[in-house]
């Protein structure tokens, strides 16, 4: 079988580019680092001096070589620019959050089905060391039936973004749509569908006219899910505190990735996505009649994973690692959050 790399361009080299996909992409022999459209810049090219550098997105969309186009900009342009995209007839990867309304990433679901072509939406926390470590807890059954669940995703950052288009109050703006499409998905992933939510939202900076904290509650039967965050946390909490029946276990955010990426350090070096020892989860239950209380040892965390996974899908068929009807339920929980926090009422799915 003849080994095709996917020629793929990238619709900004700002920091998510840059930290994560431009790596990934460069290291992966599955994938050609084709282009990257920058406006005015030269980053990307002066990074990757083998790419092509695009002004304008209709001149990235006429190059036929392009098969992948990675949808890495701000969350109010991710529906115009993947619509487009699409009627282009190329591969997309949305960055989280998908879109900022229900309607619109049914939209492009459909165009995509209809263009034949792979929609993907970049949830890159799903390869988490920490979320997958949690993960196969869960799947154990060592805790039991659950009874309570609390994750957070909290920041200390008092300031407002030098980014304006992170701070104008508008839809698809703010933590609740940043962080909190993080800690929906993971929720979905742990346990599904929930029948209800209930949602707190406020603004805590100084001056701040977007959500910066959020708790919100996912109510399923018969335990419920609390999903934290808030940029006023100096002194971080457990990221996952989960309780069941038979016992309990807690695990920090410890994923290295973001912080190796920063350091320069590239995919697939020595020791990539492995965690300290000293952040194993705490596992503390009942296994055959007796109470166990013990450090579990983290899984190794990998992004790569899901561009692995994104090339058998395009290439081959394979089923699409996040799929755009699962990034399209992250949305759904946070319209419904949305219109919780405004009715102050609990909003039945």
């Amino acid at each position: 079988m003849s080994f095709s790399p996917i020629q793929t361009a990238l619709c900004s080299f700002g920091m998510s580019g840059y930290l994560f996909h431009a790596p990934f992409l460069e290291v992966n022999s599955k994938y050609n680092l084709y282009g990257a459209l920058e406006r005015t810049k030269n980053e990307a090219v002066e990074k990757y001096p083998q790419i092509k550098t695009f002004r304008t997105l209709e001149s990235l969309l006429a190059d036929d070589t392009i098969e992948l186009v990675i949808v890495n900009t701000p969350n109010i342009t991710h529906y115009d620019l993947t619509k487009q995209i699409l009627n282009a007839g190329k591969n997309v990867v949305v960055e989280k959050p998908f879109t900022v309304t229900v309607s619109e990433a049914e939209e492009l679901i459909q165009l995509a089905k209809a263009k034949n072509v792979v929609l993907s939406v970049y949830h890159n926390r799903r390869y988490d060391s920490d979320f997958r470590t949690v993960e196969k807890i869960l799947n154990e059954g060592v805790l039991g039936d659950i009874v309570d669940v609390t994750i957070h995703y909290d920041r200390y950052v008092p300031d407002l973004s030098y980014k304006v288009h992170k701070e104008t109050p508008t839809v698809g703006v703010g933590s609740l749509y940043d962080l909190g499409s993080h800690l929906i998905d993971q929720a979905l992933q742990f346990f599904g569908r929930p029948n209800a939510v209930f949602a707190d939202l406020d603004y805590k900076r100084p001056n701040s006219k977007v959500v910066d904290y959020f708790d919100l509650k996912l109510y399923y039967e018969p335990h419920k899910v609390t999903l934290k965050s808030s940029y006023f946390v100096r002194e971080p909490l457990p990221a996952y505190v989960i309780h069941g029946t038979k016992g309990s276990f807690i695990k920090t955010k410890a994923d290295v990735q973001e912080t190796d990426l920063q350091a320069g350090k590239k995919p697939e070096s020595e020791n990539w996505g492995i965690e300290p020892n000293n952040e194993m989860g705490l596992l503390h239950t009942e296994k055959e009649g007796k109470i166990i209380k013990e450090h579990i040892p983290s899984l190794k965390g990998d992004y790569m994973n899901y561009y692995d996974a994104l090339y058998e899908a395009i290439r081959n068929n394979a089923t699409v690692p996040v799929s755009g009807k699962e990034g399209m339920q992250v949305i759904q929980i946070i319209e419904a959050a949305l219109l919780s926090d405004k009715e102050r009422k609990v909003i039945d799915l």
